[in-house]
């Protein structure tokens, strides 16, 4: 065969070392992937969207190119922890990136809302209605419920046997203000007993202290019992303490709101397919939360070990797991109840709660998946 013209020559030489690099690609991204490079794992624990199945409502190019989602390493944050790991957020987001933060307390989370610094947020309804009150109205929105139960009074039986024993000895909350030191304070007056919601002092001593170390306190004596959410409750039960009363019981059919999903007002505005979308994932994962709750426990185990290297042990998650409700129902009207018990306490001037809750979003989603639209109790926006 007779030689290429030079040129010809030259453009062949060049296509067959584009060729050869071409190959050698996937052999250098293999080993830059052994050497841990190209990991999802960050220290906002950014996640990378997952490809939207075939014919699901995510198919679509939503608006926002990321949400940015906020929650506590918490069992009664069991939706999105269960949620995220499973996918099902990301599955409706499609190509919307999902950025994740985590929280130890409601404050901290309603200031990174008013910040812009995450977008929709799983927290308690007290920090929900002070963020909510103290805006004026204007900054946040509750969407859904997420998750009732999971509190409880737990107590030294050597020092506490019965309710009439608490007066007089030192109850944990986690901080002034949230929703367990609301319960307790307003409990505590029920019983005819006075505190100083401020200070904690009065018939019964209300020692505001981290959950993460309630359980030294215990050990240590500091504490004689604690007013805490799960699992809390269930560690101190690990370390001889016993649950005395089930916050549960004090509520008509036994429920109330422990969590709930409120957005950013402006994020609800300028995104509303997004919210969609992830209400959409949440009502998801609760039904498949119900469908499988081995797994899902195992699930949200496995986030929390992720999130604070440290996992629950058997009898510690059981009986923590089995006292949480996930739903879809954000039951406004224990949370209007939970601002009036506030309000007695002296810890919130009487609030306008109207318009707080959007639930406009929620019920289209659960009307699309046959289910009874939920009700905002009247404090609907409109």
């Amino acid at each position: 065969m007779s030689a290429l013209p030079r040129p010809l020559a030259r453009t062949a030489a060049r296509r067959r070392r584009l060729v050869a690099a071409a190959a050698a690609l996937p052999i250098l991204f293999g080993a830059l992937a052994a050497c841990g490079y190209g990991s999802d794992k960050s220290d906002d624990n950014a996640t990378t969207p997952a490809a939207a199945p075939a014919g699901s409502q995510s198919a679509a190019k939503l608006s926002a190119d990321e949400v940015k989602i906020g929650y506590f390493p918490n069992l009664t944050h069991a939706t999105a922890l269960v949620g995220l790991k499973e996918g099902f957020f990301q599955q409706q987001l499609g190509s919307t990136k999902i950025k994740q933060a985590t929280f130890n307390a409601g404050p901290a989370e309603i200031e990174a809302l008013n910040a812009g610094s995450i977008d929709i947020g799983w927290i308690g309804p007290s920090p929900s209605i002070n963020g909510y009150t103290k805006s004026q109205g204007s900054d946040l929105r509750i969407i859904s419920g997420s998750a009732s139960g999971g509190v409880k009074l737990v107590v030294n039986p050597a020092k506490i046997k019965t309710l009439a024993d608490v007066k007089g000895k030192k109850i944990a909350t986690p901080q002034l203000g949230n929703t367990q030191d609301v319960a307790l304070l307003n409990w505590i007056k029920t019983q005819g007993w006075k505190v100083d919601a401020q200070s904690g002092r009065g018939d019964v001593s209300v020692v505001r202290t981290d959950n993460k170390i309630t359980p030294d306190a215990y050990k240590s004596g500091s504490i004689d019992g604690a007013w805490v959410p799960e699992p809390t409750a269930s560690k101190l039960v690990a370390e001889g303490a016993k649950v005395l009363l089930d916050e549960s019981t004090l509520w008509p059919d036994k429920q109330f709101v422990i969590t709930n999903v409120i957005v950013s007002q402006k994020f609800l505005s300028a995104h509303p397919d997004v919210v969609e979308a992830v209400l959409r994932g949440s009502v998801k994962t609760n039904a498949w939360i119900n469908a499988n709750p081995d797994k899902a426990k195992a699930d949200a185990n496995d986030q929390l070990k992720a999130l604070t290297q440290k996992a629950l042990p058997a009898k510690v998650l059981d009986p923590a797991w089995q006292s949480i409700k996930v739903l879809d129902d954000p039951l406004a009207s224990t949370a209007k109840d939970e601002a009036d018990h506030a309000v007695a306490a002296g810890l919130l001037k009487a609030p306008k709660l109207d318009g707080i809750y959007d639930l406009t979003l929620l019920n289209k989603v659960l009307k699309a998946q046959g289910e009874p639209a939920v009700s905002a109790a009247g404090l609907g926006a409109q």
